[in-house]
């Protein structure tokens, strides 16, 4: 009978295992995704480390514009057919960082009606400086490519399909122009 006993108390806990074998599965796989380590670029550095630190400026909203510019110039131009190309956004509003905030609240008197109350807040910042909690990307006004291949309709099409999928800009709001021949090399790029 002991050995009946030591049997069934071996069994009754696998039963259980058995029959919630699906919810442990996921309770686990949860689990494991939580101690999944962040994004972390190559080289090791963890994704924290691009932040600004606290006290110093983010860059210009002018400089990343310039910067989004000339990186849809380089892509554009592996598209066959546009050839030399010149890109131009309006923004309809800038890029923004949200920190993270560190408030406290204090008051005298009965807490239902005080009679006088002072809310300060603080920006966190954290080992690798300040704690951004969320950050807004710029939205775009319209958009302006002048290329080579601007007088072609499918150049044109594959084109603004393009700026339209890297700005979320809509097929009004971007015009593809040929690059002008007469004006002795047409628009000037700075970036070459």
């Amino acid at each position: 009978m002991d050995r009946e006993d030591a049997k069934r108390k071996l069994t009754k806990p696998l039963e259980i295992l058995g029959r919630y074998k699906y919810v442990l599965l996921v309770v686990a796989l949860g689990a494991a995704l939580l101690a999944w380590p962040g994004s972390r670029k190559p080289g090791g550095s963890s994704p924290d480390s691009a932040l600004p630190e606290a006290g110093s400026a983010a860059p210009a909203g002018r400089e990343n514009l310039a910067d989004t510019e000339r990186a849809m110039e380089e892509i554009l131009s592996k598209i066959s057919g546009v050839g030399r190309v010149d890109v131009m956004l309006t923004l309809h509003s800038g890029g923004e960082l949200v920190l993270a905030q560190d408030t406290s609240l204090r008051y005298s008197g009965p807490t239902q009606n005080p009679d006088t109350y002072e809310r300060t807040s603080d920006t966190v910042s954290g080992t690798g400086g300040v704690v951004v909690t969320q950050e807004k990307y710029p939205l775009y006004r319209g958009a302006l490519v002048v290329c080579e291949g601007g007088g072609s309709d499918g150049v044109r099409l594959q084109v603004v399909e393009a700026v339209a999928a890297l700005t979320g800009l809509g097929a009004d709001r971007i015009a593809v122009v040929q690059w002008s021949a007469a004006s002795g090399g047409g628009v000037s790029n700075s970036g070459n």
